[in-house]
């Protein structure tokens, strides 16, 4: 600041929206730069100061620009084992979890549908300024499918599928309409889950029928016995 009179810019306070893991990425000794004073401690002689605070932070606007309800693009950043993080602006990212990210499909994990780099629509649930959170969606993009889907599924109604996933409890097996249900391992006849895997595949086409649904935990019972 003078000669002898030092300040420290932590780097949280280098910008709102930039992920900085070093200052170097965005400065170098010598560097002229603009800052406020923060704190003054003058029994430990420190001096904390802001360089973002120079600007306008970018989410005192979001709450109103992202208002819910509204449809807008966004970028694919990142896939967690819980959602997709979307880019709506340089250093403004929103959440889509993974339960909302379809009505029919049981999605594992989203890198089956995306990859990093993909451009998206979205439509804004809420918005947290405060903790710079925003929750997306992208299954509300479009009205939910399931009872009209599901009106035809009665019990012992005979359908065409492929399996999509194996665990040691069952099949999952996506139908026609692109619902997915599940055959329990005590609705296989002769098969253990033990032995499960080595009898059927992923992707093999496969002839069940309706055992149950359950529209409250939206989930459809399948079985391979003969129901006649």
């Amino acid at each position: 600041l003078e000669t002898g009179i030092e300040g420290l810019v932590h780097v949280s306070e280098l910008s709102w929206t930039k992920r900085i893991a070093h200052p170097s990425e965005v400065l170098k000794v010598g560097d002229e730069v603009e800052a406020v004073v923060l704190n003054i401690d003058k029994e430990a002689k420190k001096i904390s100061l802001g360089i973002k605070q120079t600007q306008d932070n970018p989410w005192d606007k979001v709450q109103e620009k992202y208002q819910p309800g509204i449809k807008t693009q966004g970028v694919v950043r990142n896939l967690t084992d819980y959602g997709v993080f979307i880019e709506l602006e340089p250093g403004i990212d929103g959440l889509v979890h993974i339960s909302d990210i379809s009505w029919t499909h049981k999605v594992t994990h989203p890198n089956e549908i995306f990859k990093k780099g993909d451009s998206v629509e979205v439509m804004i649930l809420s918005v947290d300024a405060a903790h710079k959170k925003i929750s997306l969606g992208m299954k509300q993009l479009k009205d939910d499918p399931w009872t009209e889907l599901t009106k035809e599924l009665l019990t012992g109604t005979q359908l065409s599928g492929k399996i999509t996933r194996i665990v040691n409890f069952g099949l999952f097996v996506q139908l026609e309409n692109g619902l997915e249900g599940l055959v329990h391992i005590s609705e296989i006849p002769g098969v253990t889950s033990s032995d499960i895997e080595k009898t059927y595949k992923i992707g093999t086409p496969i002839q069940v029928s309706v055992l149950q649904v359950d529209h409250e935990a939206r989930k459809i019972a399948l079985t391979l016995r003969d129901q006649g």
